[in-house]
C-alpha cells in the first residue's frame, strides 16, 4: 500500500507554525503563464520555489533571528486552467483579498508577472492610499501586447491606471512606447545604470535608495520580476537583460523601505526553474523569507 506524500510548505515548517488562522503571513503560489512571449517555464515556478525553500536556513544571518515563528500558511494554487486573462485577473483578485481580509500579508510566488494586477487591486481595495514598489529589467508599460492588455508585457501599465503611483528600479529596457511613460516616471525611475553607477560611492549608493523611499506613500505593494537581478546570478527567468542588480542591491532597498514604510503585501514573478540547476529558484525562496523578515523589523 502506497503512503500518501506529505504537502510540503513555504520553509517545510512544523504543522503548528503553519496553522491558517495562526499564521501573520499567506504564502499564494500562483501556478500562471498565458502570455508567456520568450522563455516558458514560469507555471511550475511556484512549486519549484516551495521546493527550494526547504533548504532555505531558517536563521537570517543579517538580523540575527528566526522569523518564521510569525506563523507561514501555504495556500493551495490559484487555478489558473481553461480561465481567460481578465477571468485569471478576477479570480486571484478575490484570493487575495478575502487573504487580506483576514489580515494576512500575503506572499504571491508566481506565475509570470502579469498575475500581479490582480494582487494589487485587492491591496488597493484594502489601503486607498497604497502606492507599488517595481523591481524590475523592463518597464512593462505597453498597452497591449500580442493583441492582450493583460499580457506580463502590460502590468505596470495597468497598475498606474489604479492611479498608484509607483516607484520602478531596476529598469534597463523599455520600448520607444513606453519611453514617454517612462520619462514621466521622473525620480520615480531608477535605472540599472544609475545604480551600477553609484556602487563605488557610498554617499550616491544611499541617494538611489533616498530616491525610492521619497516617491512611496505610507502602504507599499513590492512586486519583484527576477529578472531584476544580473543574469549572472538569476539565469532562470522568461526575458533575461544583461546589467542587472546583486543580492545585496536588492535586499538593502527591500530593507530600507521596511524599515521606513508599511509592506501589505508583495509578489515574486518570472522565475524559470531549472535553469543552470536551481539557483533561480532557490534565490526567490530566500528572497521570499527576507520580505517576511524585513516586515517584521520596522
Amino acid at each position: 500500500m502506497k503512503t500518501k506524500a506529505k504537502k510540503v510548505n513555504f520553509l517545510d515548517l512544523d504543522a503548528e507554525l503553519t496553522g491558517y488562522r495562526s499564521s501573520r503571513f499567506a504564502i499564494l503560489p500562483i501556478p500562471y503563464e498565458g502570455t508567456v512571449c520568450y522563455g516558458a517555464g514560469t507555471a511550475a515556478a511556484p512549486q519549484a520555489i516551495i521546493d527550494a525553500s526547504t533548504q532555505v536556513e531558517l536563521f537570517d544571518e543579517e538580523l540575527k533571528g528566526e522569523f518564521y515563528k510569525a506563523g507561514i500558511y501555504t495556500t493551495q494554487p490559484v487555478d489558473c486552467k481553461d480561465a481567460k486573462p481578465e477571468q485569471i485577473q478576477q479570480c486571484i483578485e478575490n484570493t487575495a483579498g478575502n487573504l487580506l481580509a483576514d489580515g494576512k500579508f500575503v506572499l504571491a510566488l508566481g506565475g509570470e508577472h502579469s498575475v500581479s494586477f490582480g494582487l494589487v487591486k485587492a491591496a488597493a481595495k484594502r489601503w486607498p492610499g497604497l502606492s507599488v514598489l517595481h523591481l524590475d529589467a523592463h518597464a512593462d508599460l505597453r498597452d497591449s501586447y500580442q493583441d492582450s492588455k493583460y499580457s506580463h508585457a502590460c502590468v505596470m501599465r495597468r497598475i498606474t491606471e489604479l492611479h498608484l503611483p509607483p516607484v520602478s528600479v531596476g529598469i534597463r529596457s523599455y520600448s520607444l512606447e513606453e519611453s514617454e511613460l517612462v520619462a514621466a516616471l521622473g525620480d520615480r525611475l531608477i535605472t540599472a545604470r544609475q545604480i551600477a553607477q553609484a556602487r563605488a560611492d557610498r554617499q550616491a549608493a544611499q541617494s538611489w535608495l533616498a530616491r525610492a523611499l521619497a516617491g512611496l506613500t505610507e502602504e507599499v505593494y513590492v512586486t519583484i520580476d527576477i529578472d531584476v537581478f544580473d543574469p549572472g546570478q538569476v539565469p532562470g527567468t522568461g526575458t533575461p537583460e544583461p546589467g542587472g542588480l546583486d543580492w545585496y542591491e536588492v535586499t538593502a532597498l527591500l530593507r530600507h523601505i521596511a524599515q521606513n514604510r508599511q509592506v501589505v503585501s508583495a509578489d515574486i514573478v518570472e522565475v524559470v526553474p531549472r535553469v543552470a540547476g536551481q539557483v533561480a529558484e532557490f534565490l526567490a525562496a530566500r528572497l521570499a523569507y527576507k520580505i517576511i523578515a524585513y516586515s517584521q523589523r520596522r
